[in-house]
């Protein structure tokens, strides 16, 4: 299961884009390199908007959103030092899109009792080519998660927040350790709170 977001060389023989630096890099037995790279706006624009305007990514609130809005959107993410946002590359192509961010500076935490080192985050896979491949989207989060919490040790909880109707991610989120909470009513969704200890994770991770 891999994107079909990164075209081939042209016919004139262009070379490739320059391979941008990863914040992280693993091996995964059996699976390929995955790779965390920061989103740069202005060139993942014409990637995030294929992707977020399509009816598989309904949950993710931007069906209807133009080119330019979404270019906005992820330029204001950029701007932001409690929010990010990145695409995981398997083997040099675009996969997934996460997104990061510290709940008491989203308007997620005034729907429930935020706790220090609380660490939330956002989840979309990327169109697929050909049949499901099993484990995909659970080597992912691993990779991610992995990285997240490397990298702060203060990081304590991983909580996510899913469109309550969205039973696929919930599922996910479960397969990856995350225990459901309460549903809240948020601006713009009904959402699902999940919540993940660091603990557990790694302990589980470790096995």
């Amino acid at each position: 299961m891999t994107s079909d977001a990164v075209p081939p060389p042209d016919s004139a023989g262009a070379p490739a884009p320059r391979r941008r630096a990863a914040v992280h890099e693993t091996r995964v037995d059996g699976f390929g390199t995955v790779r965390v790279v920061p989103v740069d706006p202005a060139r993942d624009t014409d990637l995030l908007y294929r992707w977020v305007t399509q009816e598989r990514a309904r949950f993710w609130g931007m069906l209807d959103h133009t080119r330019e809005q979404v270019r906005e959107i992820y330029e204001h993410l950029d701007s932001l030092s409690t929010h990010h946002a990145y695409l995981i590359h398997r083997d040099d192509r675009p996969v997934a899109l996460f997104q990061t961010y510290r709940p008491e500076a989203d308007p997620i935490g005034e729907y429930y009792d935020v706790r220090p080192g609380d660490f939330g985050f956002h989840l979309m896979v990327g169109p697929a080519e050909g049949e499901p491949e099993p484990g995909f989207t659970g080597t992912l989060v691993t990779v991610f998660l992995t990285h997240v919490l490397a990298e702060d040790p203060g990081r304590r909880r991983i909580v996510a927040e899913p469109d309550a109707r969205n039973e696929r991610a919930q599922a996910r989120l479960v397969r990856a350790g995350f225990v459901l909470g309460p549903e809240v009513r948020l601006p713009h969704k009904r959402a699902r709170l999940a919540f993940l200890d660091r603990d557990s994770f790694l302990s589980r991770t470790a096995r």
